[in-house]
């Protein structure tokens, strides 16, 4: 998945973008209000982590404008201004969360997991497609009782998968949420990685679950 984190303080914002990686999100930074809103403009985000007293363009304005583009990824704003009158103007302006600073990073994590789920509409942490199952705080993967072993990217992969099951999902999609700026992948590799999937996920199977629409994308989902 991917995340939008708009931060100021260069030493909190390199520490939560470090947890956010080695958590297996994608993270783009902003530094200013003026640089989240120009990084929204050119990507769909799973989420954006949003401080409030922001260079430039306030945490408030931002989201306000946001919400005037319609656009729909769930903000959670992270801040130092811990009085009710802020936390309900950002929940009023769209906010879909609000973490006060100092935090538990722990707490974080579980926050944007949650707020993605409803995105996605996903009720559960652990997403059931006939006998795969993702669970996907523990970050675990099994098919018939079986556990199996992903590297981060094809977990990555796998998870935003699923997060669109039964839905054909482009290539465009896949890049654009699995993949962070700074990692732009060449025109093959996910296609690559779809195949390193098939050869886990599907391969000692008879049922299918990873399936080719040719021209279109991947969809995941057990086929009628």
């Amino acid at each position: 998945m991917h995340i939008l984190l708009v931060e100021d303080y260069a030493p909190l914002a390199r520490s939560v973008g470090q947890g956010l990686r080695e958590a297996g999100y994608a993270v783009d930074v902003a530094t200013d209000g003026e640089d989240a809103l120009a990084w929204a403009d050119t990507q769909e985000y799973d989420a954006i982590i949003l401080d409030l007293m922001l260079p430039k363009l306030d945490g408030l304005s931002v989201l306000e404008r946001l919400r005037r583009k319609r656009k729909a990824s769930p903000v959670l704003i992270l801040t130092a201004r811990d009085r009710i009158e802020d936390r309900v103007k950002g929940l009023d302006l769209g906010a879909d969360d609000y973490l006060v600073k100092p935090f538990a990073f722990e707490e974080l994590l579980a926050r944007v997991r949650a707020i993605v789920r409803r995105r996605y509409g996903s009720p559960s942490s652990v997403i059931r497609i006939a006998d795969l199952e993702i669970d996907t705080t523990a970050r675990t993967v099994t098919r018939a009782g079986t556990a199996i072993v992903l590297s981060g990217r094809e977990y990555a992969l796998l998870e935003y998968l699923a997060a669109r099951r039964d839905q054909v999902v482009s290539r465009s999609e896949i890049r654009d949420h699995v993949y962070d700026f700074d990692s732009e992948p060449a025109s093959n590799v996910i296609d690559v990685y779809i195949r390193y999937l098939r050869k886990k996920i599907d391969e000692d199977h008879p049922i299918k679950l990873i399936h080719t629409r040719r021209g279109l994308g991947y969809l995941l989902g057990k086929e009628d």
